[in-house]
Protein backbone atom coordinates (compact mmCIF):
# COMPACT_ATOMS: atom_id res chain seq x y z
CA UNK A 1 0.00 0.00 0.00
CA UNK A 2 1.55 3.41 -1.19
CA UNK A 3 1.77 5.85 1.24
CA UNK A 4 -1.17 8.06 -0.49
CA UNK A 5 -3.33 4.89 0.17
CA UNK A 6 -2.31 5.04 3.81
CA UNK A 7 -2.83 8.64 4.44
CA UNK A 8 -6.26 8.49 2.98
CA UNK A 9 -7.23 5.06 4.57
CA UNK A 10 -6.82 7.32 7.68
CA UNK A 11 -8.48 9.75 6.78
CA UNK A 12 -11.47 7.72 6.21
CA UNK A 13 -11.19 6.09 9.23
CA UNK A 14 -10.87 9.31 11.31
CA UNK A 15 -13.99 10.41 9.69
CA UNK A 16 -15.73 7.25 10.80
CA UNK A 17 -14.63 7.85 14.00
CA UNK A 18 -15.95 11.51 14.28
CA UNK A 19 -19.43 10.40 12.07
CA UNK A 20 -19.57 7.57 15.21
CA UNK A 21 -19.04 10.00 17.85
CA UNK A 22 -21.24 12.41 16.75
CA UNK A 23 -24.11 10.01 16.53
CA UNK A 24 -23.23 8.69 20.27
CA UNK A 25 -23.08 12.39 21.14
CA UNK A 26 -26.88 12.71 20.38
CA UNK A 27 -27.98 9.50 21.51
CA UNK A 28 -26.22 11.15 24.76
CA UNK A 29 -28.37 13.94 24.77
CA UNK A 30 -31.74 12.10 24.73
CA UNK A 31 -32.20 11.98 28.39
CA UNK A 32 -35.63 9.68 28.19
CA UNK A 33 -33.92 6.70 26.28
CA UNK A 34 -32.85 3.85 27.88
CA UNK A 35 -28.96 2.95 27.90
CA UNK A 36 -29.99 -0.70 26.09
CA UNK A 37 -31.37 1.52 23.25
CA UNK A 38 -28.76 4.01 22.80
CA UNK A 39 -26.07 0.91 22.87
CA UNK A 40 -28.19 -1.18 20.39
CA UNK A 41 -28.67 2.10 18.17
CA UNK A 42 -25.37 2.87 18.55
CA UNK A 43 -24.06 -1.18 17.15
CA UNK A 44 -26.74 -0.60 14.46
CA UNK A 45 -25.25 2.90 12.88
CA UNK A 46 -21.69 1.45 13.04
CA UNK A 47 -22.49 -1.68 11.34
CA UNK A 48 -24.07 0.43 8.48
CA UNK A 49 -21.56 2.74 8.06
CA UNK A 50 -19.19 -0.12 7.36
CA UNK A 51 -21.42 -1.93 5.48
CA UNK A 52 -21.45 0.81 3.22
CA UNK A 53 -17.80 1.78 3.47
CA UNK A 54 -16.90 -1.83 2.47
CA UNK A 55 -19.59 -2.15 -0.37
CA UNK A 56 -18.24 1.44 -1.71
CA UNK A 57 -14.78 -0.01 -1.33
CA UNK A 58 -15.32 -3.06 -3.71
CA UNK A 59 -17.61 -1.53 -5.64
CA UNK A 60 -14.81 1.27 -6.77
CA UNK A 61 -12.71 -1.60 -7.49
CA UNK A 62 -14.71 -3.55 -9.82
CA UNK A 63 -15.64 -0.21 -11.47
CA UNK A 64 -12.10 0.40 -12.19
CA UNK A 65 -11.63 -3.13 -13.54
CA UNK A 66 -14.49 -2.61 -15.48
CA UNK A 67 -14.11 0.88 -17.35
CA UNK A 68 -13.31 0.71 -20.73
CA UNK A 69 -14.10 -2.81 -21.16
CA UNK A 70 -17.27 -4.34 -21.85
CA UNK A 71 -16.47 -7.74 -21.40
CA UNK A 72 -15.72 -6.71 -17.59
CA UNK A 73 -18.44 -4.64 -17.72
CA UNK A 74 -20.92 -7.52 -18.35
CA UNK A 75 -19.12 -9.99 -15.90
CA UNK A 76 -18.96 -7.70 -12.70
CA UNK A 77 -22.74 -6.02 -13.53
CA UNK A 78 -24.99 -7.83 -11.06
CA UNK A 79 -21.91 -7.76 -8.46
CA UNK A 80 -21.79 -3.83 -8.61
CA UNK A 81 -25.35 -3.62 -8.66
CA UNK A 82 -25.63 -5.77 -5.71
CA UNK A 83 -23.00 -3.63 -4.07
CA UNK A 84 -24.99 -0.32 -4.85
CA UNK A 85 -28.03 -2.06 -3.32
CA UNK A 86 -26.04 -2.69 0.28
CA UNK A 87 -24.76 0.71 0.15
CA UNK A 88 -28.91 1.53 -0.65
CA UNK A 89 -30.09 -0.39 1.96
CA UNK A 90 -27.37 1.22 4.95
CA UNK A 91 -28.52 4.29 3.91
CA UNK A 92 -32.22 3.25 4.25
CA UNK A 93 -31.03 2.04 7.87
CA UNK A 94 -29.26 5.76 8.37
CA UNK A 95 -32.48 7.26 7.71
CA UNK A 96 -34.47 4.74 9.78
CA UNK A 97 -32.12 5.67 12.59
CA UNK A 98 -32.25 9.70 12.06
CA UNK A 99 -36.54 9.33 12.15
CA UNK A 100 -36.35 7.00 15.72
CA UNK A 101 -34.11 10.05 17.36
CA UNK A 102 -36.24 12.19 16.11
CA UNK A 103 -39.37 10.97 17.41
CA UNK A 104 -37.55 10.75 20.60
CA UNK A 105 -36.47 13.95 20.73
CA UNK A 106 -39.78 14.97 20.29
CA UNK A 107 -40.62 12.75 23.18
CA UNK A 108 -38.58 15.46 24.99
CA UNK A 109 -39.63 18.40 23.84
CA UNK A 110 -42.22 20.09 26.50
CA UNK A 111 -43.62 23.52 25.74
CA UNK A 112 -44.31 25.77 28.23
CA UNK A 113 -48.61 24.66 27.45
CA UNK A 114 -47.30 21.03 28.24
CA UNK A 115 -45.59 22.37 32.11
CA UNK A 116 -48.72 24.67 32.58
CA UNK A 117 -51.36 21.72 32.05
CA UNK A 118 -48.84 19.62 34.25
CA UNK A 119 -48.60 22.23 36.83
CA UNK A 120 -52.62 22.88 37.00
CA UNK A 121 -53.41 19.23 36.78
Amino acid sequence: MSGKNIDNAIEKLEKKDEKIKNFSDILESIESLADKKKLLWKEIYENAIQDRESANILFTDLVLQSRGNSANHQVFGTTMAKYLERMSKSNDQIIRLAELISKEQEKESITSDDIFNKIAG
